[in-house]
């Protein structure tokens, strides 16, 4: 993607001057950011999806007043009718399940991998909505189908509305509303209220993004590098204390067990290459509820492209994919760079890789994780 030219999906703003002045800055109307914009899924589609094992599905609905959030999957008969107000199917993810959702999700490839999540579709009935709340995380809401009344603002007050299965604001104060028409999109940075409604049927694709909170950041990452510790051998150092003495507290922690535990965990963080492994290995783990289907060995002469549930990033030692890292350098990992960054091989450039990258390829394949183009 060329960060230098306008897109009509960011207003005429190129993806560098939008990510300057607006990313977590302020928000953005764009009318027909996508003109003639389709669903990336029918309706048949969807509900049959909302069906399926490992589909994150819900279905929110506010029938007399009264909020209700159910957890799928959903057989049909569990889908209200669309003449019944009040009702919304949230399906997370689609993006790993459906490939129309997948090639929507590309067109937001100018911010970082690591950060970019899922596209996720609200189908709502009239009156349908989440009601009023804020995201910890940037969005992106693009309209599908249909209408839908967006009111926004800053959030002074986050107290919330107590006993509903929703998080959403007690006292919620728009400053701005607007009705959002097929292809018109809105941005939003994170922590800003918003809260919309359908008008007659509508749908809805969000694009999110991920949000590492410091203190969950720093547990995964804790955990990662002590996975990735090489086991105690003979020749490991050993807590040693000659020169303890006989104690009357024997309950008091020893200060040199405590200095010794200080010195090997700062020893593990010195490491910046398992930090680096262990990030990578963290943001590129798929999901829970992913998984992916068995592969086939690799025909010669053909390119290579990622499967859509695959995530793979690079730094410049490794390269990352679901989970695995895997040091590259010289053109071996140019050319794995060039998949990272663009989802796709040639043909040529493939056969441009020394043995042992092909042979790695050869296993990914074969795990699923990317595909010869049919």
């Amino acid at each position: 993607m060329d960060i230098t030219q306008a897109l009509p999906l960011l207003g005429g703003l190129t993806p560098a001057r939008f990510m300057r002045s607006h990313w977590q800055k302020k928000p953005l109307l764009v009318r027909q950011a996508w003109p003639g914009v389709r669903p990336p899924i029918d309706r048949a589609a969807l509900i049959d999806l909302a069906g399926a094992e490992g589909v994150e599905a819900r279905l929110l609905s506010r029938f007399d007043g009264n909020w209700k959030l159910r957890h799928g999957p959903f057989n049909r008969r569990a889908i209200p009718p669309l003449r019944k107000a009040g009702w919304t199917l949230l399906l997370q993810g689609l993006d790993l399940h459906w490939q129309a959702a997948h090639e929507m999700l590309q067109a937001f490839r100018f911010v970082p991998e690591a950060r970019l999540d899922d596209l996720m579709i609200s189908w709502a009935s009239d009156g349908g909505g989440v009601g009023p709340h804020l995201d910890s995380y940037d969005v992106f809401l693009l309209q599908v189908q249909g209408q839908r009344r967006w009111r926004i603002g800053p959030v002074t007050d986050r107290s919330l509305v107590p006993g509903l299965p929703v998080r959403i604001l007690a006292n919620f104060k728009p400053a701005e509303e607007w009705l959002l028409e097929p292809g018109d999109m809105l941005y939003l940075p994170p922590l800003w209220g918003h809260d919309g409604v359908a008008e007659g049927e509508c749908m809805t694709v969000s694009v999110g993004f991920r949000a590492a909170a410091a203190t969950t950041l720093a547990q995964e990452l804790l955990h990662q590098l002590a996975d990735d510790l090489e086991p105690p051998d003979a020749g490991d150092r050993l807590y040693r204390d000659a020169t303890q003495a006989a104690t009357d507290s024997p309950g008091r922690m020893p200060a040199g067990l405590r200095q010794f535990a200080d010195q090997v965990l700062q020893k593990a963080m010195r490491d910046t290459r398992a930090l680096d492994r262990a990030l990578g290995q963290l943001m590129t783990e798929p999901k829970p509820q992913v998984w992916f289907d068995a592969g086939v060995a690799l025909a010669p002469g053909a390119a290579v492209q990622l499967d859509r549930r695959s995530r793979m990033l690079y730094d410049d030692r490794h390269v990352f994919i679901n989970g695995d890292a895997f040091v590259a350098a010289g053109r071996d990992a140019r050319l794995m760079r060039l998949l990272a960054d663009h989802r796709t091989l040639s043909a040529a450039d493939l056969a441009r890789l020394g043995q042992g990258a092909r042979d790695l390829l050869s296993d990914w394949a074969e795990a699923g994780w990317l595909r010869q183009p049919i």
